[in-house]
């Protein structure tokens, strides 16, 4: 089992990733994760992720008509999202060696 803490920064990440490659709703998001292997991601965690991104102006969200009932949020990354999934792609290269290093036990 992953930090929540830790789960939920890297979910944000992920998710602007996600949206950087077309506009998509909730329930299809959680399930790309889900294929990446995010196998315990629920929509209770996705949810309120996409709500906090939208409300930090990194996504926006309009409804579309769904075949299959009520109509559908689908986000989109704005500038500012784009910029995010950058620092977050920067900044996770760097952690991730970091950890790396400490891992394997190499030190600069």
């Amino acid at each position: 089992m992953v930090n929540s803490q830790l789960l939920k920064g890297t979910l944000e990440g992920c998710i602007l990733k996600i949206l950087e490659q077309d506009e998509t709703y909730g329930y299809e998001i959680v399930e790309k994760l889900r294929r990446y292997g995010f196998t315990n991601i629920s929509e209770g965690t996705v949810y309120p992720l996409l709500l906090r991104l939208h409300n930090s102006g990194l996504l926006s969200a309009n409804s579309k008509a769904s075949p299959y009932g009520p109509k559908r949020k689908y986000y989109t990354l704005t500038i500012s999202g784009q910029i995010q999934l950058r620092t977050f792609e920067q900044e996770w290269e760097y952690l991730n060696a970091i950890v790396s290093q400490v891992l394997n036990n190499k030190e600069v």
